[in-house]
């Protein structure tokens, strides 16, 4: 039986895509600081904190009960708008979005190597392109996390396991902040995306694929990413 691990599913796409593996017929461990909504008997729950020192030794023991895992998706994210006052808050940002995928990987990606197959997917952003004074914290985890895991997928596909970056726009969660929501797609159609991405494992999606064209087209970033690329 295939074996996902979700990290970050008490809601949203997390949530969602651990009903949706389930019902597809794999087996599933969960791990997030609050319980999951989710009562299966191919579902095990691990309280664990991303951040916390004892999270690595928390994952460590839940793949070892589990027997490894086939499929591990970080979809655990924070995100608010910047504060002057409070700045500690757009580190812990960068602690949750960045840190906690690395600190995952740390775990995971190593024990698919020595089995020569896996797919480890994180949940990036589209902001990961832009430049905002409104959620620096945000944008830089974002944009972290795709270079991380787009570089680390060109380093291990060679030995049978592949990464996945999962670029989204707006989604339906309570991560969507800002009075304007363009092109906000469902969770159900965000799990349609990633569904897509672990039977096909591409290196990077970008979705709402006009979005991303829009995108690039107006970020800063973007275009000088792009210059750089032509020198």
């Amino acid at each position: 039986m295939r074996h996902a691990c979700v990290i970050g599913n008490t809601d949203g796409i997390g949530l969602a895509l651990t009903r949706r593996l389930l019902d597809e017929g794999w087996a599933v461990t969960g791990l997030s600081r609050r319980p999951a909504a989710v009562e299966h008997d191919r579902y095990v729950h691990v309280a664990a904190d991303v951040t916390a020192p004892g999270y690595a030794a928390e994952l460590t023991r839940a793949l070892d009960a589990a027997g490894g895992a086939d499929l591990c998706v970080y979809a655990a994210g924070v995100g608010e708008f910047l504060d002057l006052d409070n700045l500690a808050a757009q580190t812990r940002i960068i602690e949750v979005n960045l840190l906690g995928a690395t600190r995952t990987a740390d775990v995971v990606v190593p024990r698919m190597l020595a089995a020569g197959s896996g797919h480890f997917v994180g949940l990036s952003s589209l902001a990961d392109a832009m430049i905002t004074p409104m959620a620096p914290g945000y944008a830089a985890s974002k944009a972290g996390l795709s270079t991380y895991l787009i570089s680390l997928g060109a380093a291990v596909r060679p030995r049978g396991v592949q990464v996945t970056a999962v670029r989204f726009g707006y989604v339906d969660t309570k991560l969507a902040l800002g009075p304007v929501k363009p092109m906000m797609i469902t969770v159900d159609r965000a799990v349609d995306v990633l569904m897509r991405c672990i039977r096909t494992r591409p290196a990077v999606v970008s979705y709402p694929r006009r979005m991303a064209a829009l995108i690039r087209a107006v970020s800063p970033l973007a275009r000088t990413q792009a210059r750089l690329k032509r020198r």
